[in-house]
């Protein structure tokens, strides 16, 4: 897992936190797709699918609340930069069995990525999916969340080899 630049750039010549200036970046279009699951009962996933949860439609929730968290990455993680992000795409695949597997597609054009924001997004989807349907089952297990590529910037792209 060895990382391109292993500069730390997060912080000042006082060793202390800063946010990195991206100014002199140049502004290019920005690509980031991010995975993560529930595992759960087949039952739970049975009842998501029939939307017969009682709380509501879990997915069309969990959805919007994927949306919301990318917009607000920076809310969320201190060293985000705020961006404005041109299009947010969360999805849902099920194996039928036991497993919910969510998909987050995010981009902007700017002076930075937007890898925090798709796997924010991913992360507030699938606790969204746990929030509501703990009454149905408490041992969810919210797992695997990963970045699976990305583009554009410096550093170029990123695809997640696979294991």
């Amino acid at each position: 897992m060895a990382q391109a630049d292993e500069r730390l750039t997060h912080f000042n010549e006082q060793g202390r936190a800063r946010m990195v200036d991206v100014s002199d970046k140049a502004d290019t279009v920005r690509t980031a797709i991010a995975e993560g699951r529930v595992k759960m009962a087949p039952e739970t996933l049975r009842r998501i699918r029939e939307r017969s949860v009682a709380k509501g439609d879990v997915l069309a929730v969990a959805q919007i609340a994927g949306i919301q968290a990318a917009k607000r990455t920076s809310d969320w993680i201190p060293m985000c930069h705020p961006l404005p992000l041109t299009g947010v795409d969360v999805r849902f695949e099920d194996n039928g069995e036991d497993t919910l597997t969510i998909t987050a597609e995010v981009k902007t054009t700017g002076k930075t990525g937007v890898e925090m924001e798709a796997l924010t997004a991913v992360s507030a989807a699938a606790l969204t999916v746990y929030d509501m349907c703990k009454a149905l089952q408490k041992d969810m297990v919210v797992e695997s969340v990963a970045l699976l590529s990305k583009t554009g910037g410096k550093s170029g792209d990123y695809v997640r080899s696979a294991e």
